[in-house]
């Protein structure tokens, strides 16, 4: 199987949904699958925000006894942090392969979620550091096919010039999550210390049973509501379907299902693009590794454990404003790069300010501006999208092996933020700085590269003798 089925979408398109259909009809239509495709994809920020909680409340447990009641030791707490990344890796590609085989992303991804919420609720159970290592290391496993699976659905729905605000739409999730986990996490942290004789942390992997039957019960409304891909998802109608097939292919996606899943994987491992974006993506992650410290970073401030995790939520929801203005302003420039550019160098000036003071009013700040690098990491997956747009067997790969290899700098990232560091934390902040850079111009790279491609595109139409012959669709350019 393939993602686009070859019958039914040379149907679909020989048909050609516009031709016969006046442009305010095709454009209220379209207007009307777009609200009905977003509406049912919102429930994706509530899937990432349940995802980020389960990932991120060993962070927030720190700040209680959570090191001092499972006897960790040296390294162990950032090895206990890293590990899920191990097994997130693994999965990625397989997972991203079956989904662009079966071709039902609506049963995958709720499928995947149920797994991840029955993980979480067994880490309530954990008594050492072994037990929590292997929950952590399965819960990194199971929740891998989630991630670049809901990249790979979106792709397959909207246009190059409207994914990076959609990216940041089923991606904020995570984003208010982080602020409002903290929240969460505060009331537990301080009020129910002690309580049926137990520290907060464990009271914490009790409410782990809440979440996961909360994620499960999540899940379970998923499978009725996520779509599958235009072809064959069930709640279309003919219309409705004719035109988001239509509107792909006019947009440039149209070599639809030409090439197999086993095709797509070997044309993705040898495209240096995605080796180039993985790399710049691992180095990017090592930046971006305060995100699984950002607890520990603002209780550098000096407040009480309710108040530094109460203080934690307002530079997310910035983030969050500011991922959706420049992924929206991205999307109608349909430009990638310069507002790469600008989010990352306000995460730099973030980073300079906390290596300079230890002032309070500075240093919190700081994390606001390092905070809204999130936009900036939307923007990144919007252009990865747009650069692997044409054909979803190679776009399934693509995105997962970039996903899943970036993830190592994860890996190096939880090694960075050492307690001996603290409270300055110096080197961290240099090292993340740093990194940004160097991420940065890799991007820049790979922009000039697209750039000078586009060029030649340009070319090779005006001296075209037969239209036919070009590699590209008439009109084709990739987004930079």
């Amino acid at each position: 199987m393939t993602t686009l089925s070859h019958a039914k979408v040379a149907e679909y398109t020989h048909n050609d949904f516009s031709s016969g259909v006046p442009s305010q009809g095709r454009n209220d239509l379209e207007r009307k699958l777009l609200r009905k495709l977003d509406l049912r994809m919102t429930l994706i920020i509530v899937l990432y925000a349940l995802n980020f909680v389960d990932r991120a409340n060993a962070s927030i447990a720190r700040l209680g006894t959570f090191e001092q009641d499972l006897h960790l030791q040296g390294n162990q707490y950032a090895t206990i942090l890293s590990i899920l990344y191990v097994g997130y890796i693994l999965m990625q590609v397989p997972a991203n392969m079956v989904m662009h085989w079966l071709e039902r992303p609506s049963i995958l991804i709720p499928g995947s979620m149920v797994v991840w919420g029955l993980v979480s609720t067994l880490t309530g159970i954990t008594k050492n550091y072994t037990g929590i290592l292997l929950a952590r290391f399965f819960l990194g496993f199971v929740e891998a096919p989630f991630y670049p699976g809901v990249l790979y659905l979106i792709s397959g729905w909207y246009k190059r010039d409207e994914l990076a605000v959609r990216t940041t739409l089923v991606t904020c999730g995570s984003l208010l999550a982080s602020g409002f986990g903290s929240v969460f996490g505060s009331g537990i942290l301080t009020g129910m210390q002690g309580k049926l004789g137990q520290a907060a942390w464990r009271q914490e992997t009790w409410l782990f049973y809440i979440e996961g039957g909360a994620t499960i019960l999540v899940a379970i409304c998923a499978f009725f509501i996520l779509p599958d891909f235009p072809h064959n998802t069930k709640w279309l109608t003919p219309e409705e379907r004719a035109l988001a097939i239509s509107r792909l292919a006019e947009d440039g996606t149209n070599k639809l299902g030409k090439r197999t899943t086993i095709q797509g994987l070997r044309d993705a491992v040898c495209d240096w693009k995605v080796w180039w974006f993985s790399v710049a993506l691992i180095i990017q992650f090592v930046a971006l590794s305060f995100v699984i410290y950002f607890p520990t970073i603002v209780a550098t401030l000096g407040y009480d454990t309710m108040n530094t995790l109460l203080l934690c939520a307002p530079p997310w929801v910035f983030s969050t404003i500011v991922a959706f203005v420049i992924s929206r302003y991205s999307d109608k420039t349909q430009k990638r790069y310069v507002f790469l550019v600008a989010s990352s160098a306000l995460a730099g000036v973030g980073f300079i300010i906390s290596i300079c003071t230890m002032n309070t009013v500075a240093r919190y700040t700081s994390v606001f501006l390092m905070a809204q690098i999130s936009a900036s990491y939307m923007v990144i997956w919007g252009w990865i999208n747009n650069v692997f747009a044409r054909e979803p067997a190679k776009r399934a790969v693509a995105i997962a092996l970039i996903n899943g290899l970036s993830q190592t700098g994860n890996i190096i990232g939880a090694f960075v933020w050492p307690i001996n560091w603290g409270p300055t934390y110096h080197y961290s902040y240099a090292i993340c700085l740093a990194a940004l850079g160097v991420s940065t111009t890799m991007f820049g790279v790979m922009y000039l590269y697209l750039r000078r491609v586009n060029e030649q595109i340009e070319r090779d139409e005006r001296n075209a003798k037969d239209i036919n012959k070009l590699l590209h669709p008439v009109g084709f350019r990739y987004l930079v």
